[in-house]
């Protein structure tokens, strides 16, 4: 697993979480009839996206981001992820929150799928970084940090090898594994299946420095051509424009990470309620005990730095407050992102005593450096000082 990964996704995710916020504030800046303002002015979403990208690139915690230190959990992550949506005067619940990562990740995960070479994950992650200097264009000092954390970017990222992206890649397609989420916006542009599986095309321009597939050449021992033939590649292909820039500003060929989202489509950041097959309704006690816990420490979390004669608002990514119940009711009865499997044992006295010696031989052992109730501890510290 690549040491060098937690830096892409946390960027990547914070820039889709900042798109997904810039657009929802927007969309309720007016009232349903557009008669007069809504519950949020222009002020207040210029605030939030410079209060939480002044949080995400802050000095201290780029320094901390940028160790080589192992990827996240899910659950940690996204404990990360939620300190840092609340460091502005916006607030969101338990089922807000779980719905935005979902978002976030199914968006990154399209991305990470469609990038032609594993080394234009760095141009992702410059599209985000890119898209997130224009939301903050109008707050200079906003403005500085996100243009030294590219510059740090550029230092960590702009050596390591094609065999080191292709490990970068690798790791991200672990952390998606096994997550399917379906979200109207991609459903409706039919690159989502039903299954909440992704259609890859088979067809556009090939990476930059590969050849159109279709030919086979061969050679003799001396290194000329002797024969060509062609062979059905079942796609159209065409050769790469050029390469993307891949320093602080320029053109970055590839639109993978930009703003997908715009506020006159609210309905495309919607994830689907149910699946269209038939599945078990019966609700898993474990799952749902496990995700209640979960909720109520992402509720139990307080800004501690937030003025006390300041009240803030709250945002929510549903578009009712009965779908927001539905949410909340039926979160740990079909979690998409979380799969719990239950694992009856059979009573067996001897195999149980054999169990209890491996057990107490590991509660020996010497505990490893990274550990899931630790990472991320560091940053969360960090974000409690900002």
């Amino acid at each position: 697993m690549s040491l060098k990964t937690l830096p892409l996704v946390f960027i990547n995710l914070g820039g889709e979480m900042l798109y997904i916020l810039d657009q929802r504030l927007q969309a309720h800046n007016t009232s349903d009839d557009n008669s007069e303002k809504g519950v949020w002015s222009d002020k207040d979403r210029k605030r939030v996206m410079n209060d939480i990208t002044a949080t995400m690139f802050s000095k201290d915690f780029v320094d901390e981001l940028l160790k080589p230190q192992q990827l996240y959990s899910h659950r940690t992550l996204k404990t990360v992820l939620t300190r840092l949506a609340h460091a502005s005067i916006m607030r969101l619940n338990p089922a807000s929150m779980d719905k935005l990562y979902e978002l976030m990740l199914m968006a990154f995960k399209y991305q990470v799928f469609l990038c032609p070479r594993p080394k234009d994950l760095l141009l992702i992650t410059y599209n985000h970084i890119d898209t997130i200097r224009e939301l903050v264009k109008d707050t200079p000092v906003v403005v500085n940090q996100v243009d030294e954390m590219h510059r740090k970017m550029i230092e960590v990222y702009s050596s390591l090898s094609e065999g080191e992206f292709q490990l970068l890649r690798q790791t991200l397609l672990i952390f998606f594994q096994d997550m399917h989420v379906r979200l109207s916006l991609f459903l409706k542009n039919k690159v989502q299946n039903p299954n909440g599986r992704f259609a890859l095309s088979t067809s556009g321009p090939v990476p930059h420095g590969i050849y159109v597939p279709g030919l086979i050449r061969v050679f003799d021992s001396k290194g000329r051509e002797v024969r060509r033939s062609q062979f059905p590649t079942g796609g159209t292909y065409s050769s790469s424009v050029k390469e993307g820039c891949f320093e602080l500003r320029g053109d970055r060929v590839i639109t993978l990470g930009v703003n997908m989202y715009t506020v006159h489509h609210p309905e495309e950041t919607q994830t689907c309620k149910a699946p269209p097959v038939k599945t078990n309704d019966t609700p898993n006690p474990l799952a749902k005990e496990e995700l209640n816990l979960l909720a109520r420490l992402m509720g139990s979390m307080k800004d501690e730095n937030k003025s006390k004669t300041e009240t803030g608002f709250w945002i929510n990514l549903f578009t009712t407050d009965e779908e927001e119940d539905q949410a909340s009711d039926s979160r740990g009865a079909d979690d998409s992102m979380f799969g719990l499997i239950s694992i009856q044992a059979m009573q067996d006295e001897q195999a149980a005593t054999e169990l209890a010696q491996i057990a107490g031989q590991f509660a020996e052992q010497k505990q490893p450096e990274f550990t899931s109730c630790t990472k991320g501890d560091d940053l969360l510290a960090m974000m409690d000082d900002l």
